[in-house]
């Protein structure tokens, strides 16, 4: 009777075991694998005749295609534009990320509505017309984050908010941000700054989102949350059945 008793406590323990096991695995990053999302077509646009540079012109997408996707797909001209330069530019620093254009879009969709979340909007140089600055991260709903930058960015000096199209935090942006139009200045608020920022992000440290575990993690890295990243992935493969292909 004394083994029996024992041997039930056994069971007993073992299976608190493998469940608290279970549930601490499905809250790691990657835990949730989702295959990434087919890549959208894009046309880039063709190096002007005859011209040599050091300058890669074709990392801007067709004008033609641009126009095409954009209302295939909803998305904002200026900011289309943005995120196809940022992926293929992405593509040059780190061969082996992988990143499409679509992706970048969706995070872009999902964090601000491309920059237009409050009514607000682009203008031509991608720059949004007004702040976009998210919650207070103070603890209430939210991660805690105090202040990093003195409230330069976010006008709060005493906690973070995430700010911008791409929505990075203060201290985040000080690590990735990035000039992605070439004013000499990575501004959060910018498209062509955000977009490339973010597309960075995703990127290192050397992750490939051609495959299930490099995708998740990345999207993971962005926003710790399983249905983040499963609406990111929805959006991505959205975009990429409206784009159609290149040609």
């Amino acid at each position: 009777m004394l083994r029996l008793k024992r041997l039930v406590v056994l069971s007993i323990l073992l299976g608190c075991a493998i469940t608290a096991f279970s549930f601490w695995a499905v809250r790691q990053p990657g835990a949730l694998l989702l295959q990434p999302p087919p890549q959208a077509g894009v046309r880039l646009a063709a190096a002007p005749s005859g011209i040599t540079t050091a300058v890669d012109v074709t990392r801007s997408p067709d004008a033609q295609w641009l126009s095409s996707a954009a209302n295939q797909t909803g998305i904002p001209a200026r900011a289309l534009r943005a995120y196809v330069t940022a992926a293929v530019a992405a593509r040059g620093s780190y061969p082996d990320c992988g990143i499409g254009w679509n992706t970048l879009a969706a995070v872009g969709f999902v964090e601000s509505a491309h920059g237009t979340y409050g009514g607000g909007r682009l203008d031509a140089g991608g720059q949004a017309s007004g702040p976009i600055v998210g919650p207070s991260l103070d603890g209430d709903g939210f991660a805690a984050i105090g202040d990093t930058d003195g409230g330069a960015l976010d006008h709060d000096a005493s906690w973070d908010h995430a700010v911008g199209p791409m929505q990075f935090i203060p201290s985040t942006w000080r690590l990735v941000g990035r000039d992605g139009n070439g004013d000499g200045t990575a501004d959060p608020f910018n498209i062509d700054d955000a977009a490339l920022s973010a597309a960075t992000y995703l990127c290192a440290p050397g992750r490939d989102l051609t495959t299930a575990q490099g995708w998740t993690d990345a999207i993971y890295s962005y926003n710790q949350s399983d249905a983040y990243i499963r609406q990111v992935r929805d959006q991505a493969t959205t975009y990429a059945a409206k784009a159609g292909p290149a040609g």
